[in-house]
């Protein structure tokens, strides 16, 4: 069986004793940290939701629209500390770039999505005054449906934004499917139905090659396997002594190549870990930092031997540390479980995938041209 390599072993040695360094303040301990490691992690709070990662990684540089969805991200970490004053100078801000800056939001826009993004942004700006009053009221449960709900409208508004897919993946890859966008595949198991969705625009070919077999039924009826402690909830492996997908129309093993896309990079690299290129402290724009993350499973070394068995990363956020994990440039995460964490968190080995099905995004799906 394919297995996640020991790099999370490793991962989750180093990162429980500095979990246990920060819970002992004041105590020094002699802990087999490494130091040189955690001295270069980025400052700041590891982003751990999941939606809020699939904004982020959406392919836009409009800054205003990126500074009205941070005012309201940041209203998750006040509202943790009650911080009640911070969340209504966040909701102030986010409503002046919605006044003030309205154009330049709308310029990222198509002609033809113009008229939705304008609806969009009206009812952003409606839903920030419950929202308000809900932080007058100091409801908490309340704030917090509130900000998801106006940050999926800015999501939305953020997606209108996309006109064309970002780059051109490289011709050697022609051969795979591909991904040009996202889709949402909803997995009904033993224990529940579980919601995903997987970035095209950060990793077309493995995302790709997922919602292909997700469509040929290639995931109905197998198990879910465990690795490493308990760590990942592993699937994809059928039944024979195949470790993978056979293409039917090649007979031949469909080997999907490592790809990981840097943030600020044009597009992703293919076939190498980023530390094998000297840039293990580089961001993925889509990390390991959230529970339920998504990610292809290989065997042995080989970067570019993943299949059809893919992992979930059952690792909890809070012993991430800032802004890092250490699995992030050595395997290539896809997406991100959105709904379903509680059944994903009841799934044993042994558990089966009843059924995979693309519920949105098919049509994003490109097959490989016939030679």
């Amino acid at each position: 069986m394919m297995r996640v390599l020991k790099w999370f072993q490793a991962s989750l040695s180093v990162l429980t004793a500095l979990a246990l360094s920060l819970c002992l303040s004041g105590a020094a301990l002699a802990l087999p940290i490494n130091t040189s490691l955690i001295a270069g992690l980025p400052a700041g709070n590891a982003i751990t939701d999941p939606e809020s990662l699939l904004r982020l990684a959406l392919p836009t540089d409009n800054q205003p629209i990126r500074d009205l969805q941070a005012d309201l991200e940041d209203i998750s970490n006040q509202l943790r500390a009650k911080r009640w004053g911070r969340i209504d100078k966040d909701i102030s801000k986010a409503a002046k770039v919605l006044n003030n800056r309205k154009d330049e939001i709308l310029a990222s826009v198509s002609e033809e999505q113009r008229n939705e993004a304008e609806q969009l942004i009206e009812a952003i700006r409606t839903d920030l005054t419950p929202l308000r009053e809900a932080v007058d009221a100091e409801d908490k449960e309340q704030v917090s449906k509130l900000r998801s709900q106006v940050l999926g409208l800015i999501g939305d508004l953020e997606a209108s934004m996309v006109a064309r897919f970002p780059f051109e993946v490289p011709a050697e890859y022609s051969n795979l499917p591909q991904l040009k966008g996202r889709a949402t595949v909803v997995m009904e198991t033993d224990k529940g139905e579980i919601k995903l969705v997987v970035d095209g625009y950060s990793a077309p070919v493995t995302a790709g090659n997922f919602v292909d077999l997700v469509q040929k039924g290639f995931y109905d009826g197998l198990k879910f396997t465990r690795a490493e402690d308990f760590y990942v909830l592993q699937a994809g492996d059928p039944p024979g002594p195949e470790e993978g997908f056979i293409d039917p129309k090649t007979g031949k093993y469909r080997a999907i190549p490592l790809e990981v896309l840097v943030k600020g990079d044009a597009k992703p690299t293919y076939g190498v870990t980023l530390e094998d290129l000297g840039r293990s402290q580089a961001s993925p724009a889509l990390p390991f930092s959230a529970y339920g993350a998504i990610a292809m499973a290989r065997p042995g070394d080989d970067a570019n031997g993943a299949s059809s068995q893919f992992f979930f990363s059952l690792f909890e956020p809070e012993l991430t540390p800032p802004g890092k994990n250490l699995l992030d440039g050595r395997y290539a995460v896809f997406g991100y479980v959105v709904d379903g964490k509680d059944v994903l968190r009841e799934l044993k080995a042994g558990d089966t995938i009843q059924s995979a099905k693309v519920i949105q995004g098919a049509e994003k799906l490109v097959q490989p041209q016939a030679a």
